[in-house]
């Protein structure tokens, strides 16, 4: 019905330009099918909730100069006056921020070390009990952090003795729904845990440990010392415009630093990833855009130099119909063979890719999407060159040239 035999034969009389799209489409969908996997899942992470009121929170920092500064009393000073400031809900001074890819990471386990048992990596913040108000996350289990639970790290050997933690870290540990009350160990310091938060990010959220996250009641107050702001709705902006102010009204001797709201800290974190989206779209836009000419062009090519074939076929009654199916049939054939290979490809990339830069698994719908898609855009690239060759006349194709 399809005439493939004699297609094929006409192929394997032009074999360098059906080599050549046929490592063209393969090409193609190995790149695309991948890139378009490794798009979805940025996205996927870029969309992910991260357990904070990103838009409300904002950070800064605060280097002093003062030798003679009590350190400790100054915090609890600029705390307060932070928390006094119209707009703001909660403040509080910090080890590290959430989102920002600094910060300090560590593990627990549920014996003390160096007894082997079972571990989870995570990232951790510490502060006073104001640090989780301030973050705006939201308990799902126990209760926040009092001020007897805080610990003053000043020398003495003190540690703390709870803590308060992500679910992604009580299911690690415990299993789903578990977790709360249970001691893990910091080393070999016991904490017990006093609160569970569904989704709190920590400092590096496309990490592989991203969604576990702790925060530890320890105040470690530096020369150099960061603080988290949380305001109303609406009113970040005015309370940011005050912070230096406001500091260095209490003490002149320090500068205030990197006042940014923590949605701007995570897109600074995220640059790179859109970057890659960007340019992983691009490269696909590029590779269909040539595929589809380097299609339509050897289409073009094989009628002009099939002339005279065509115009014999139209002569013996050769429907106009029949003409264009022949091509199509021909591109079809190309299509197949070079998606066939490209699949492979495709699944070979994938690994690589997994194995090289930890990207995930290829899933086999990017593949069969995509391939649908180059079969399409491979039918409509041909459908043009197609009807011309079905509209040659018979008298002129047949001419002597």
């Amino acid at each position: 019905m399809f005439e493939i035999k004699p297609t094929i034969n006409a192929l394997m009389r032009f074999k360098l330009g059906a080599v050549l799209l046929i490592l063209q489409l393969a090409i193609t969908l190995a790149i695309v099918s991948n890139a378009v996997s490794i798009i979805q899942d940025r996205l996927t992470y870029l969309n992910k909730d991260t357990g904070y009121q990103e838009a409300a929170i904002f950070k800064f920092n605060s280097l002093n100069f003062d030798k003679n500064l009590d350190l400790l009393q100054q915090v609890e000073l600029d705390e307060q006056q932070l928390r006094n400031v119209d707009g703001v809900i909660a403040a509080a001074a910090v080890s590290s921020v959430p989102l920002t890819g600094s910060g300090s990471s560590d593990g627990v386990q549920l014996k003390p070390m160096p007894q082997e048992s079972k571990r989870v990596n995570l990232g951790y913040v510490t502060g006073d009990e104001h640090m989780l108000r301030a973050l705006g996350a939201t308990l799902a289990e126990g209760r926040d952090f009092t001020e007897d639970d805080v610990v003053v790290s000043d020398g003495d050997g003190r540690l703390p003795s709870v803590i308060i933690v992500s679910r992604g870290v009580t299911d690690a540990l415990f299993g789903p729904s578990k977790g709360l009350g249970e001691t893990v160990y910091w080393g070999t310091n016991p904490l017990t845990i006093v609160g569970i938060v569904d989704t709190m990010a920590n400092q590096w959220p496309k990490s592989s440990f991203g969604e576990n996250t702790a925060l530890i009641p320890v105040i470690r107050a530096g020369n150099f010392q960061k603080f988290i702001v949380r305001t109303a709705p609406g009113e970040r902006a005015q309370v940011m415009r005050q912070i230096e102010e406001l500091m260095l009204a209490s003490h002149r001797e320090r500068v205030i630093s990197d006042i940014t709201g923590l949605d701007r800290k995570k897109a600074r974190y995220d640059a790179r990833d859109v970057l890659m989206m960007r340019m992983l779209m691009t490269l696909i836009v590029v590779l269909v855009i040539v595929t589809a000419l380097g299609i339509f062009g050897l289409s073009t090519f094989n009628i002009s130099k099939r002339t005279k074939q065509i115009g014999t076929r139209r002569a013996l009654g050769a429907r106009k119909s029949a003409i264009v199916r022949y091509f199509v049939v021909e591109n079809a054939l190309i299509c197949a063979m070079g998606l066939m290979l490209g699949a492979a490809a495709a699944v070979l990339l994938g690994q690589q890719l997994m194995q090289w830069y930890s990207v995930p698994a290829l899933g086999y719908s990017f593949i069969a999407v995509t391939a649908g898609l180059l079969l399409l855009m491979s039918l409509l690239s041909v459908l043009m060159p197609a009807l011309r060759a079905a509209n040659i006349s018979p008298s002129i194709a047949t001419r002597s040239v």
